[in-house]
């Protein structure tokens, strides 16, 4: 190779729920390219996205702050802020990026030095005068229409609940041009510096649109059931019955009837999604291949992640939006280089936004003070001593998760509502216990330590704000500081007080 730092993959998912991969004990799934990363690299079994839609998690991971830090906590537009992608080209990385990347404005460098743009397949608005993605435009060379609209002309679309099997040729699907676009990057690339490849799949993300052998592939498979139980929702937040109303009637092909949902549509939609995951699968599976093939493969980093998860029909709710096990527990595997600690599963709670700070110090790069994350790299060195965090935490509109691997708090924001779960004794997320007089004390402590996470997380992190530098000193009273989220970032350069 023609240096010694790492080259660096990262293959990211879109909406892949944490129950997706065969061997990580779901029978029902057919992912041998996964399983393969499972077998070579190390499986993060308690990680969790920071965001519970799919800008919100991006803008997170990429920037490697929490919304709260950034200020993007939905659709809004984040491409003006730093991102860690940055640090690596002005490194000397090469910067590619194929697929989706979500950044808003879309069409932005990004730090990235060469981008194939694709975002998601449906909903893109050609009629008002936006430019198409790179898919589009290979669709249009070729006379295929990008598939807009089907909830106006196909009238059983509302009962398919997004199952609807892919009816072009194989090459036309988005997950196969992407990674048919990656695998024709890495048998083609000829620079001297190391690179960060970003691979990013639209699936399975909705519309849930398998290639049709893939879907054949789960005729019969006994698949799992939905997690809910009657009239659930009369004891949650009464945003969530809001916003299964806002989906059930919105007039967009995205928009999922659950009201019209039964047994059969709930297996009909899951059959689908868990053949998507299989179509996405095998192109990761030709990825790793062509990495393998061009010599890459032994002296990278590869991580496999999704962005967040999907209820698909648990707590009788479709989509992501809310802080349910079901959205925010995702796949994270990293195969790191040379193969230490191959096979490996951690148990410890970590976070999407550890990937920042994993993959600079990877590369050998300073890591940016006002990350809010952690390096997993100290997983990779079996005698090096972990600090594992107590608490994880997501943030989207108008809510904050507060997850330890025993309960869960979700703060809604300016409300009296809330949500608590003791998941030793309900897993599943069913029974709300904000309310309950036997958890008060809990809440009330755990509300008291998501106050200190928050003040101690705006704080220590509030020097990008002002200058918007790298590294930067902020006064601090102690160096034995509790952290709820395991060590801080840059804890040995902490300035003392």
């Amino acid at each position: 190779m023609a240096s010694e730092r790492p080259n660096i993959i990262l293959i990211m998912t879109d909406q892949q729920r944490i129950d997706t991969i065969h061997s990580w004990d779901n029978n029902h799934m057919i992912t041998p390219a996964q399983d393969r990363l499972v077998n070579e690299g190390v499986s993060f079994r308690q990680a969790y996205c920071p965001g519970a839609t799919c800008v919100a998690s991006r803008a997170a991971i990429f920037t490697g702050m929490y919304p709260h830090n950034s200020g993007v906590y939905s659709f809004q537009p984040w491409g003006q802020h730093r991102n860690w992608i940055h640090d690596l080209a002005e490194n000397g990385y090469w910067c590619s990026s194929i697929g989706k990347m979500h950044f808003m404005p879309r069409d932005i460098p990004g730090g990235f030095h060469e981008r194939v743009i694709v975002e998601n397949p449906t909903n893109m608005d050609l009629a008002s005068g936006a430019a198409d993605d790179d898919w589009g435009r290979y669709m249009t060379f070729h006379g295929i229409e990008r598939p807009n609209g089907r909830h106006k002309k196909d009238p059983k679309w509302a009962t398919k609940l997004q199952g609807q099997a892919w009816h072009e040729e194989e090459k036309f699907h988005s997950d196969v041009f992407i990674g048919n676009s990656a695998i024709n990057w890495i048998n083609n690339h000829k620079g001297n510096k190391p690179f960060f490849l970003e691979i990013g799949f639209t699936g399975p993300h909705e519309p849930w649109d398998p290639l049709p052998r893939h879907l054949e592939s789960y005729e019969g498979v006994s698949l799992p059931k939905p997690i809910t139980r009657e009239n659930e929702l009369a004891d949650k937040p009464p945003q969530q019955e809001a916003l299964k109303k806002v989906f059930s009637t919105a007039d967009h092909e995205s928009g999922i009837n659950m009201y019209l949902a039964n047994p059969t549509r709930i297996d009909h939609m899951r059959r689908h999604y868990y053949a998507k995951v299989t179509t996405v699968d095998e192109k990761i599976g030709e990825v790793l291949n062509a990495l393998e093939n061009r010599g890459y493969l032994d002296n990278s980093l590869v991580i496999f992640c999704s962005d967040h998860g999907e209820n698909l029909g648990d707590h009788g709710m479709a989509y992501k939006w809310l802080m349910y096990d079901s959205i925010t527990h995702i796949p994270l595997i990293i195969r790191y280089p040379n193969g230490d600690q191959r096979g490996n599963h951690v148990h410890d709670l970590v976070s999407l936004l550890d990937l920042g700070p994993t993959i600079l110090e990877a590369a050998g790069i300073p890591i940016p003070t006002y990350l809010d994350g952690c390096s997993l790299m100290n997983y990779s060195k079996p005698d090096e001593a972990v600090n594992p965090r107590h608490y994880i935490f997501c943030e989207d509109n108008y809510q904050i998760m507060m997850r330890s691997k025993t309960h869960k708090l979700v703060y809604y924001i300016g409300q009296n509502e809330g949500e608590l779960y003791d998941l030793e004794s309900d897993p599943g997320e069913l029974w709300n216990k904000w309310s309950d007089i036997n958890y008060q004390k809990l809440k009330t402590k755990m509300k008291e330590q998501l106050l200190e996470w928050l003040a101690g997380s705006s704080y220590w992190h509030g020097g990008y704000k002002r200058d918007r530098s790298s590294q930067y000193s902020m006064r601090w009273p102690t160096k034995n500081n509790v952290n709820l989220q395991g060590p801080f970032p840059n804890d040995s350069k902490r300035p003392k007080s």
